[in-house]
């Protein structure tokens, strides 16, 4: 493909299994002048599995995402292609990315999808439960406002994906039994990667498999309406 001057390509990347990737974006890769991205290292990674050529590489991670606008719509107003990716995963889903989208269409810069993989996708094209209408939390918020988000989360008349970290998964599943009573679960713990996980069942029984089982890794939690 021929990619068009003065554009940021917004590129999905792997969530885990390094293969889960479009031909298309590691074509957009190998392409673009520079790539935003949230970890080099991360990045240089993914880079190196495809033999794609060093290049110019702008950090972007959350809370620092004012830093880039400037290098980046400088690079624009040049004509230079750009991608922005995330370590893991669809940029600006609960990852860093939409500040900077927004601040290059206040620009004026064309702005350019490259689907991919995303972790609640992943998980709701194995569910159980019903999953034609449902609502994306993503992360909670750590403190303020955890529980009335919850609360207010719990009335809804639909199903609730939500993230968490291995740091906090217990305290949730806990909150989650509190807040949500008896509903149906599906849990997805390290999609793709080699120690995946597919948990399904009621809110007591989740506590009580991951009690015994590992709580390493990333989360993705969908609650049954």
């Amino acid at each position: 493909m021929k990619l068009i001057p003065s554009t940021l390509y917004i590129v999905a990347t792997p969530i885990g299994n390094l293969e889960d990737i479009t031909f298309r974006a590691v074509q957009v890769l190998k392409d673009v002048d520079t790539i935003i991205c949230e970890d080099t290292r991360v990045t240089g990674r993914l880079l190196a599995r495809y033999e794609i050529p060093k290049k110019p590489l702008i950090p972007h991670y959350k809370n620092q995402e004012a830093k880039a606008i400037v290098p980046v719509i400088k690079q624009l107003q040049e004509g230079k292609t750009l991608a922005l990716v995330s370590d893991a995963g669809t940029p600006g889903i609960s990852d860093p990315g939409f500040y900077l989208v927004s601040e290059i269409v206040k620009a004026g810069f064309r702005v350019e999808p490259i689907p991919g993989p995303a972790a609640v996708t992943a998980l709701l094209s194995v569910s159980h439960i019903p999953n034609q209408h449902f609502y994306f939390e993503g992360f909670l918020p750590h403190k303020k406002g955890r529980q009335t988000r919850l609360k207010y989360l719990a009335e809804m008349d639909c199903g609730v994906v939500f993230y968490e970290s291995t740091h906090r998964i217990m305290k949730f599943l806990t909150e989650i039994a509190d807040y949500f009573g008896k509903r149906e679960l599906l849990i997805g713990r390290e999609l793709t990667k080699i120690h995946e996980t597919i948990f399904r069942g009621s809110c007591s029984e989740a506590i009580a498999f991951f009690t015994e089982h590992s709580v390493k890794g990333e989360f993705v939690i969908y609650v049954s309406n």
